[in-house]
């Protein structure tokens, strides 16, 4: 079954709702970590739901300070360079013209603030957008890709001293999973792209909303981003940090308590599980942009899954952590370049990688 709904109530399947400012965890939890397996890393980070966190449905950017947080308590030094406003659905998209600002974000969320303040560079965090004269409330913002192109291309040095590339960029945590059709227009992945095309290793991680796909729990982000940093320490450990390929994370709904399973390899499902659609106001030139979601037992159309290995099937229908290799290289047909490291990879999340 195929259902359309109001753009304003199906986006927020997509990007949610968006954060009351998140309980205070004590800072003894927060920075003392058991070890420090990736201290010495540098990590950009960047997303396409925003640097803001700001919304109730914590749909604006949570995710991305969950991420920082657990990065830099494994000993990463984080600098975040996020999209201004939110910007899902963005994809690859990048700005050709005009001006960009990297403000930095002085007054960051409650209980995060302190989350880097031991690394090099105290977890900078930096809001882009388009213009120049500072960023206002309302600027129009950069896009994901955008982030990612400016601070491998002169931003990093020029707002932290850093020389070179970072090691890795991690894009998210989104509001919601990146899975199916939907990963073509996804800003989250759509900026770890942009990373590996300037060959450096990237990796997207996305969880899922609670039973509603309403609300965006701090649970769930926190569970993945502290399983992310896990990943990224064995990734590391094995040598396997590579930009041959960026790996798309997706994490499942464990706010009511549920265990995710154990990481999957999978392929991008060739299904739908949410679509565009349009619908034309009587017979006039105006359409309204709707979302549709794929319910129930779909036999034919778009919201066919036909691909036993998709993300889409062991992320939601089974609870798994999924995983799956993403390329810049859109020739059909192309040989993998990196087998023996996208073997190695495969084994490391089917055998080694840690369990949520």
């Amino acid at each position: 079954m195929r259902r359309t709904l109001a753009l304003t109530t199906a986006a927020a399947v997509l990007a949610g709702l968006g954060a009351t400012a998140y309980a205070t965890t004590p800072a003894a939890d927060r920075t003392k970590p058991a070890s420090r397996p990736l201290a010495g890393l540098r990590i950009l980070l960047s997303n396409d739901d925003s640097m803001r966190a700001a919304k109730a449905s914590n749909s604006d950017g949570l995710g991305l300070y969950e991420l920082r947080r657990a990065m830099c308590a494994a000993g990463a030094d984080v600098v975040v360079m996020a999209p201004w406003q939110v910007q899902s659905g963005k994809g690859t998209a990048v700005t050709n013209g005009g001006v960009l600002t990297a403000q930095r974000r002085t007054a960051l969320p409650a209980g995060y603030e302190n989350d880097c303040a031991g690394a090099p560079s105290g977890g900078a965090v930096f809001g882009v957008c388009l213009g120049e004269g500072g960023c206002a409330p309302d600027s129009p913002s950069a896009t994901p890709a955008d982030t990612v192109k400016l601070a491998l291309r002169g931003g990093l040095t020029a707002k932290v001293g850093w020389r070179g590339a970072p090691d890795l960029v991690l894009t998210g945590i989104n509001s919601g999973p990146n899975i199916a059709a939907s990963v073509n227009d996804s800003g989250t992945v759509g900026a770890a792209v942009a990373a590996i095309d300037q060959d450096v290793p990237a990796i997207a991680f996305s969880s899922s909303g609670d039973e509603s796909q309403l609300y965006f729990p701090r649970e769930n982000y926190r569970a993945h981003a502290e399983f992310g940093a896990r990943f990224v320490a064995g990734l590391k450990e094995r040598g396997l940090l590579t930009s041959a390929f960026a790996l798309k994370v997706d994490y499942p709904d464990v706010s009511a308590g549920q265990r995710a399973e154990a990481p999957v390899w999978t392929r991008v499902g060739d299904g739908a599980v949410v679509y565009h659609a349009y619908e034309q106001r009587g017979s006039g030139d105006t359409f309204d942009i709707t979302l549709g979601l794929c319910e129930g037992d779909e036999s034919e159309g778009e919201c066919v899954e036909n691909r036993a290995d998709a993300d889409s099937t062991w992320l939601l229908g089974e609870g798994h952590v999924t995983v799956a290799p993403i390329t810049w290289d859109r020739t059909y047909g192309t040989p993998v370049d990196a087998r023996r490291e996208l073997k190695a990879v495969q084994r490391y999340v089917e055998r080694e990688a840690p369990r949520p």
